[in-house]
């Protein structure tokens, strides 16, 4: 998936013609790619082996709250009651919308992977900001080659065979994800030159929601009412933290 979106944003790198990061630049960008591609995704799916993705993305839901600290932390944005508030809400709605006590039912190791993949991702978006005014092309070009060559590294030495899908609905499946992939992390890259990393982050809370409300509509799928009010929540959670000006 990886290897191939970075072919893409590579054909279009050269034909924008856009110059490469350099410098300190540079530095945040590999950063980016090794903490959002290598660390955060090779984590979260081998958690997912394990772990129900209910659990998954009530565990990822911590990303706002992760990224305004680790924001803070590193001086980028001060600690706000209004992002605070609302990071916290965001992530409640999605305990609403997703948990399932009877879903706890995995090994502390692949808990901890998931908690690993959720501060790597949210580490991703302070980094993506850090590199500057980068062309969100060539950024993702870079990062996203060498993300993906570190995942294919840890899949050969892990044994795993490495081959492309045969079958055509795969291939097609396939086709799908690496323009989402491209569309997805083109467009998170713009937004993050624009808001603050911490407001970005609401990414992680407002997919899983959005794919519910999808295969409602195009798969006719039943929702249930704690679906609903979390939804709800986490819409009150991002209009708090991301969108509300003071």
């Amino acid at each position: 998936r990886f290897a191939l979106a970075a072919v893409v944003f590579g054909l279009l790198f050269a034909a924008m013609r856009l110059s490469l990061p350099r410098g300190r630049a540079l530095v945040y960008v590999a950063a980016y790619g090794l903490l959002a591609f290598g660390a955060a995704y090779g984590c979260l799916y081998w958690a997912m082996q394990e772990v129900p993705a209910g659990i998954a993305a009530v565990v990822l839901a911590v990303g706002p709250l992760l990224t305004l600290l680790l924001a803070v932390a590193q001086r980028m944005e001060r600690l706000s009651a209004r992002a605070l508030v609302g990071a916290v809400v965001a992530l409640g709605g999605s305990a609403v919308t997703f948990f399932q006590p009877g879903s706890i039912d995995f090994g502390w190791q692949s808990f901890a992977l998931l908690g690993l993949a959720a501060l790597c991702a949210s580490e991703s978006v302070v980094v993506s900001k850090l590199a500057g005014r980068e062309h969100p092309v060539a950024m993702n070009f870079v990062g996203m080659t060498i993300g993906a060559a570190v995942l294919l590294v840890v899949a050969a030495l892990a044994g795993e065979r490495l081959a492309l899908p045969a079958d055509g609905e795969t291939q097609f499946a396939l086709v799908y994800l690496v323009a989402a992939t491209v569309g997805l992390f083109l467009l998170v890259l713009v937004v993050v030159q624009r808001w603050t990393a911490s407001a970005t982050a609401y990414v992680f809370v407002l997919m899983p929601v959005i794919a519910i409300a999808l295969g409602a509509v195009l798969a006719e799928e039943a929702i249930a009412w704690t679906t609903v009010v979390g939804a709800a929540i986490v819409g009150v959670g991002v209009y708090v933290g991301a969108v509300r000006r003071r």
